[in-house]
């Protein structure tokens, strides 16, 4: 193992804004923080947005930036890879912040019915190999998890360079009755001049990986959503 990513685990452990509850615990049914991220994370009753997968915390921090009367949590399997965004956030004073480090399939057993109300899905992991999507957590087997925290009117976004997401966000939504709001295969070369303004400013934003994709010739593709129920 690197010493590079011990050196960012041990400064994760050093973080206000950083919490990693025991996997092993949760695996067998417990639940951390549920119904309690507003009161003792964050100190108010702002909504919460989560971006689930979040990489480096890029968009998360974006997210905080923009919306500082909201509260977001970006959630990885990989607290080295958003050691970086923990990291800016201190050093920027960021308050309205937190990193969670968790498995996505155990999301549900950390935020209580209601408690959330926006997701986003950030260029997640395709799982080309799974055809029944039961490990792809853009699908509809992980927005049944999503419907125990989410709130009734609450908005899934996702981002993606996979014409495999993109393709089965599309049937899954209309196959279950959820309700699309947004949708477009190629915002950087397609007039989104009528998308809500902060849709447009959002999609601006580009992840490290998002960046290295579209350097390779990739589109990339977004698609927002609600479950309705």
């Amino acid at each position: 193992m690197g010493k590079d990513k011990l050196r960012k685990w041990a400064e994760n452990e050093s973080f206000d804004i950083v919490f990693e509850p025991p996997l092993k615990e949760i695996v067998e049914g417990a639940t951390f923080k549920q119904n309690e991220w507003g009161s003792t994370v964050f100190g108010n009753d702002n909504p919460i947005t989560l971006e689930l997968g979040c990489g480096k915390g890029e968009y998360t921090l974006a997210l905080a930036k923009k919306y500082p009367e909201r509260n977001f949590v970006g959630v990885d399997v990989k607290g080295h890879r958003f050691w970086r965004g923990a990291k800016t956030s201190i050093q920027e004073g960021i308050s309205n912040v937190a990193f969670l480090r968790t498995r996505i399939e155990f999301v549900h057993h950390m935020f209580g019915k209601d408690e959330v109300s926006e997701i986003w899905l950030t260029f997640s992991d395709p799982q080309k190999g799974n055809e029944s999507g039961t490990k792809r957590i853009t699908s509809y087997h992980f927005w049944e998890r999503y419907k125990r925290f989410l709130k009734p009117d609450g908005i899934i976004n996702i981002k993606t360079d996979s014409p495999l997401i993109y393709k089965n966000a599309l049937e899954e939504i209309k196959e279950h009755g959820a309700e699309l709001l947004v949708e477009n295969g190629n915002i950087y070369e397609s007039d989104i001049s009528h998308f809500p303004v902060d849709i447009q400013e959002l999609l601006e934003v580009k992840t490290y990986y998002e960046q290295i994709w579209l350097a390779q010739g990739d589109t990339i593709k977004y698609v927002q959503f609600k479950l309705n129920g």
